[in-house]
């Protein structure tokens, strides 16, 4: 039997049935916020920040992720949802809208529970960029199916770590807000780039199947002097991971080497302006423990690659930072030696030793 919530005494349905209702429904279909900051000028600490909700699940959760100098941190929370799914808090963590598409609080409670406790605030520097919806399959078993908007801005406020507090005074960063399926332990690959120059931000949405066929490409190249963002026609990329010495290395299954992330990646954008940009950086954020070993029959693998945190600098001289992400499970570039089953577009499970190509 259908239920009425608070929510659905809005005009706000978009199918013929109640909230939380999706149109497809999917253990994987979530509507998720991202939210991360780190110095404009230089390396530094990393802070990320999320909330999801996952209709078919019942639940929403609240990821802390990143790095405090060189210690990373992470948390999760989690409360289950009945028909408050409108209410952005999870544990210790409160997430408010002060003012849509420009202002948005980020908040976590000092707590046993909470790695890092927060007050700051992200206000645009940029319009919002909605990327077209992206789908991609394995067989007839959906993937991927998922709109998603990314904004730049800046962060001002506090953190704080193991008892000592950290200022942050006109950081960067982006957030971003998506919505669809998207089961991770079966994506071949997917490049996602937040750069922050002074004059812009420049971001991509990128997935590939595991011999390197583009599925879908979308971004912008947003001016922070308000005007409209510019969408990217094309996405190139030519990234290496690094090991500890700072030499290229391969990540082959586990990455328990891989240290680092370097290369050069262009974008072009609508009326042929072409923007190459070099950047190096380190690890902001695993998305495994590499000291976990692979077990090739769990019904889930862990995610390979993660985020990096990149130093930048565009061919004609303009400097910045950026969090690169580079992650998925199997992919002839990046990840040879898969991590997972069944993957797009047909459904294919690899031998254990098979190498992508």
């Amino acid at each position: 039997m259908p239920r009425f919530t608070k929510l659905d005494e809005r005009f706000i349905h978009q199918i013929p049935e109640p909230f939380p209702n999706t149109v497809a429904y999917h253990r994987d279909w979530r509507e998720s916020l991202f939210h991360h900051m780190h110095p404009k000028d230089r390396p530094g600490d990393v802070v990320i920040l999320t909330l999801a909700h996952y209709p078919a699940r019942g639940v929403m959760d609240s990821l802390q992720l990143g790095r405090v100098g060189d210690a990373p941190t992470f948390a999760l929370h989690e409360r289950a949802v009945d028909g408050d799914q409108d209410d952005f808090k999870v544990g210790p963590v409160t997430i408010d809208v002060e003012e849509p598409l420009k202002r948005v609080r980020l908040r976590v409670d000092e707590c046993a529970e909470a790695p890092v406790a927060m007050d700051l605030t992200f206000t645009a520097r940029t319009q919002p960029y909605c990327l077209r919806r992206g789908t991609m399959k394995a067989g007839h078993d959906l993937v991927w199916d998922q709109s998603h908007m990314f904004q730049s801005g800046r962060f001002d406020g506090w953190y704080r770590h193991e008892g000592k507090t950290y200022e942050v005074n006109d950081w960067v960063g982006q957030r971003d807000h998506s919505w669809g399926i998207r089961t991770h332990d079966r994506c071949p690959c997917w490049i996602w780039l937040a750069i922050q120059l002074p004059e812009a931000m420049l971001a991509v949405w990128h997935w590939e199947y595991p011999n390197g066929a583009i599925v879908a490409t979308d971004g912008c190249y947003a001016p922070t002097d308000g005007s409209d963002p510019i969408p990217v026609v094309r996405f190139e990329h030519d990234l290496t991971w690094l090991d500890a010495a700072g030499k290229p290395t391969s990540y082959e299954r586990i990455g328990d080497h891989v240290m680092g992330l370097a290369g050069t990646v262009a974008f072009t954008l609508e009326g042929g302006r072409r923007i190459e940009i070099d950047a190096t950086g380190r690890w902001a954020q695993r998305y495994s423990d590499p000291s976990q070993p692979y077990d090739p029959d769990a019904d889930h693998a862990p995610v390979g690659g993660g985020l990096c945190e990149m130093v930048v600098e565009t061919r004609d001289g303009s400097k910045g930072t950026a969090i690169y992400e580079v992650t998925g499970q199997w992919h002839h570039k990046y990840f040879p030696l898969a991590r997972g089953k069944r993957f797009p577009p047909h459904g294919y499970t690899p031998a254990f030793d098979e190498r992508a190509r």
